[in-house]
């Protein structure tokens, strides 16, 4: 960017600003030269942009000029026969085939369904230890037995009760 400036020259450069702007103001001038340059940099890449967009919008305006020339010459060469009519039709009609087979998966299907597990049988050989009751059962003093077998139970009822609700 700077013309071929070799190490001695940047260094006599620099003692004459020194001695001409001095120690103090030295700084602020730098700034001030930096700052116009990086302007000059900025309008530079402006007007490079501006020229490039012209390139490409006069480009475009010839290729559109162009593919419009060999669409005139295209139409005029080949006869309408209502092709392109029929072609959209035909593609509409495979479109709603495709819809109405979907359309007809979706009815078709049903879900599979819920496995109802057996109850759990209960533990018998081993007594039930003498602990704090853990559930209503245990509190009425009805025997660990029934209770436990009562859970399933009362568990089935309520997903069967859910299912009937949700419809599946």
């Amino acid at each position: 960017m700077l013309p071929d400036l070799s190490p001695a020259h940047i260094l006599i450069v620099v003692v004459v600003a020194l001695i001409v702007v001095g120690p103090k103001d030295l700084p602020m001038l730098l700034r001030k030269i930096g700052q116009f340059m990086g302007k000059m940099r900025g309008m530079a890449n402006e007007f490079r942009a501006s020229f490039d967009e012209m390139a490409r919008q006069s480009e475009l305006d010839e290729l559109r000029k162009e593919v419009e020339a060999m669409r005139v010459a295209a139409s005029a060469a080949t006869p309408d026969l209502g092709l392109t009519e029929a072609l959209k039709t035909d593609a509409e009609g495979a479109y709603m085939d495709q819809w109405q087979a979907s359309q007809a998966a979706a009815e078709a299907y049903v879900p599979p369904e819920q496995t109802i597990l057996p109850p759990a049988k209960p533990d018998t050989a081993e007594p039930a230890k003498a602990s704090k009751p853990r559930s209503k059962a245990a509190k009425s003093g009805e025997p660990a037995a029934q209770s436990e077998a009562a859970a399933p139970a009362k568990a089935r009822a309520r997903k069967a009760k859910r299912a009937a609700e949700t419809g599946s």
